[in-house]
């Protein structure tokens, strides 16, 4: 039997071994958006394994028994589809968009690749090689070092500690045996959530999924390894030099998971402060207006984003040549100050609202991404969350909007990171 029950306009089915499915019919286009999401992410990764959750991403490229290693890109490719992955602090995810009739492809690789992916030793050092290949373009941008540090400081125990990619030392020592470990304790039915949005009746969809994921293994879902993070007492400062010409300052507070009404909150000021982010120009906000527009800036740019655990309220800025970060640093904690003394206008939080229905709109446009966020839902453990979005951000309240600023965004909360450059080498 399956346990059924409605929320909104979404199907949420439980199989009895333990596989969570969401369906939604959307009938715009005839295609059909698949995802497999798996409650294991960075945060998961104990000192020693950290990049283990991302490295496995790339080995679910490898192949099964079933499929050779190239042979669903090419029946993907050919069916004029598309598919990929991504690893996240908090989960790791897989889809594949294609036209509907053609949807029993992507069922059966990620029922196929849940439990029969292929370790070839060869093939597990030649990603070794991939990732920290990865990791060194990233340390080619000197902000990876800045945000690395800055990340590192404000958590000094939670799994947030660490970049998704990893650490360098860990992605040299971690074996074959760590991956597959992982692979076999996370990847099952029992921690994962299917999605399905698009072009199908929702019946003759479920009798699909039974068919392929009903007879795998029933266990139960693994408990993942997490530890809280204890109380900041005050302020943390890093500074990081690296080569170049451009400095740098990102200011960091303690920010509310995605599940709690604060978050919200924060997210209308992080629009109001540095921009609505997407696709919308942020001119009008605050700090550009105070930082971009005399030149103390050569950019600024704010984040606030949908954790399952507190995470941050990051405010990023470029400093111009000629300033300082001091001086940058003080313009944005004076702005932030003024928001929390003085509040905000009625018009800018309408404003805002009103960018952040745009963006929603744009980015929920192609079911890809409305299946998307209903695994990103899933794995917040709200399934509502991304259909109630627009509610919770409509209820937000300029006194709201005050008190988040005056609640999380106080010095005691607060991390500063400096990225001071050292020039070229070479230079004179």
């Amino acid at each position: 039997m399956i346990d059924f029950a409605d929320t909104h306009q979404t199907t949420l089915h439980t199989l009895p071994n333990g596989l969570t499915i969401i369906l939604r019919e959307v009938h715009s286009a005839p295609v059909i958006s698949w995802w497999v999401a798996y409650r294991i992410g960075s945060r998961n990764e104990r000192t020693g394994q950290t990049g283990i959750s991302h490295w496995l991403e790339h080995m679910m490229f490898k192949g099964t028994p079933k499929y050779e290693q190239g042979e669903l890109d090419r029946l993907i490719d050919r069916s004029g589809g598309q598919w990929n992955a991504f690893t996240s602090m908090d989960h790791t995810m897989y889809y594949e968009t294609l036209p509907s009739d053609q949807i029993d492809l992507a069922l059966d690789a990620e029922a196929d690749r849940m439990f029969n992916a292929l370790f070839d030793p060869e093939e597990v050092e030649s990603e070794r090689t991939v990732v920290i290949s990865e990791r060194r373009d990233n340390e080619n941008s000197p902000t990876f070092w800045l945000n690395e540090e800055l990340r590192a400081a404000a958590f000094r125990v939670h799994g947030y500690h660490h970049s998704i990619i990893g650490d360098m030392t860990d992605l040299y020592s971690m074996t074959r045996e760590d991956v597959m470990a992982h692979y076999a304790n996370y990847y099952r039915p029992s921690n994962a959530v299917a999605i399905a949005v698009g072009d199908f009746d929702t019946a003759t969809m479920l009798a699909k999924i039974e068919h392929y994921y009903g007879g795998l293994p029933t266990g139960p879902a693994p408990t993942p390894f997490m530890r809280p993070e204890p109380e900041q007492l005050g302020e943390r400062r890093v500074v990081v030099e690296r080569p170049g010409h451009t400095a740098f300052v990102r200011i960091a507070h303690r920010a509310p998971s995605a599940t709690e009404k604060d978050w919200f909150s924060l997210a209308m000021l992080d629009s109001i402060l540095s921009g609505p982010g997407g696709n919308i120009d942020n001119k009008t906000s605050r700090l550009y207006r105070r930082l971009v527009v005399p030149g103390i800036a050569a950019g600024i740019s704010g984040s606030v984003e949908e954790t399952i655990d507190p995470y941050l309220y990051q405010i990023g800025a470029t400093v111009s040549e000629g300033r300082t970060p001091a001086e940058t640093e003080a313009h944005i904690l004076e702005e932030i100050e003024r928001v929390q003394q003085d509040g905000i206008a009625v018009q800018e939080l309408e404003k805002a609202k009103k960018q952040a229905r745009a963006s929603f709109a744009y980015e929920t446009e192609r079911v890809t991404n409305q299946a998307y966020w209903l695994a990103q839902s899933a794995m917040l453990n709200d399934v509502d969350w991304f259909d109630t979005y627009l509610s919770c951000i409509d209820s937000v309240t300029p006194d709201d909007v005050q008190q988040v600023a005056q609640s999380y965004l106080n010095a005691r909360s607060r991390i500063v990171g400096w990225l001071l450059p050292t020039g070229m080498e070479g230079e004179a």
